[in-house]
């Protein structure tokens, strides 16, 4: 999903990119990372690839950990040994949600489940790896190009006309086409480092659902619940919105002007 985007935000500002999805190109595996990186000899790595099953996490947590850690570690040190920075994606997910005000780079992570805790060791292995990082961590991706809230917000509202939200956890809904921009943007300095990068403003899963049904103008009745109401496998931090203090920060569009690009691209795609 992310991927997609970011292809596109390149090749829009004319850089020659080299896609490789996971049928191209496993990060997990270091060889073939480490014979291909070069073979390419990119100018600079943007890694996309992660496992996004928050709940799957919980059930096979090595399988996380080879890719969310591992992987990324692989994916830095093939990079770094070709002198290209790298980018690579992280998550709110790191924070436990304790705090009741934006999180901020130098607020230490408390990861409450298996899929954070390998998002915030992969963090650790791609700043070992590589001195030229961009670390990007952000929140609530939603997307043209993968499944998403969005997407299964609109799929049971037209299906059942009634849905159950979460109401009680927080965070940046953040349109993937808004973000690709930005990782693009990230590459022409050197400010290398941690990054939050989120969309503007917050809410809760519940209001994004009613935001999600009045903007596409679905009639959908919308009920909310608590988490405890809803339990998943995998904990969720009540609050997670990203917020930044760097004094050169991207600043992306707020959420809902996020929600109003992705259906109009949507409805162009269909």
């Amino acid at each position: 999903m992310l991927g997609r985007d970011v292809v596109r935000a390149a090749e829009f500002v004319n850089h020659e990119v080299v896609a490789l999805d996971i049928a191209d190109l496993d990060v997990t595996e270091a060889r073939r990372v480490r014979r291909t990186v070069p073979q390419i000899a990119p100018d600079a790595v943007i890694n996309c690839a992660a496992w996004t099953d928050v709940d799957g996490a919980e059930a096979d947590p090595a399988g996380a950990e080879r890719v969310n850690a591992g992987g990324a570690g692989i994916v830095s040190a093939a990079a770094a040994e070709i002198g290209a920075p790298i980018i690579h994606l992280s998550t709110d997910y790191v924070f436990d949600g304790e705090k009741r005000h934006p999180y901020i780079e130098s607020d230490t992570p408390r990861p409450l489940s298996v899929y954070g805790a390998t998002k915030l060791a992969g963090e650790h292995e791609v700043a070992a790896a590589n001195p030229q990082h961009f670390v990007v961590r952000s929140s609530w991706l939603f997307g043209a190009n993968g499944r998403n809230f969005v997407e299964t917000m609109l799929r049971l509202g037209r299906e059942l006309g009634e849905v159950v939200v979460v109401r009680d956890q927080v965070g940046c809904p953040t349109y993937t086409g808004h973000l690709a921009d930005a990782l693009v943007r990230l590459l022409d300095g050197d400010d290398y480092g941690l990054h939050h990068i989120a969309a503007g403003g917050a809410c809760s899963w519940f209001e994004f659902a009613v935001e999600i049904f009045e903007q596409a103008g679905v009639e959908c009745r919308t009920l909310s619940c608590t988490t405890e109401e809803f339990p998943l496998p995998a904990r969720r931090p009540a609050y997670s919105v990203l917020g930044t203090e760097r004094d050169y920060a991207f600043y992306l569009p707020d959420w809902q002007e996020g929600l109003r690009s992705y259906l109009v691209e949507r409805a162009v795609a269909r």
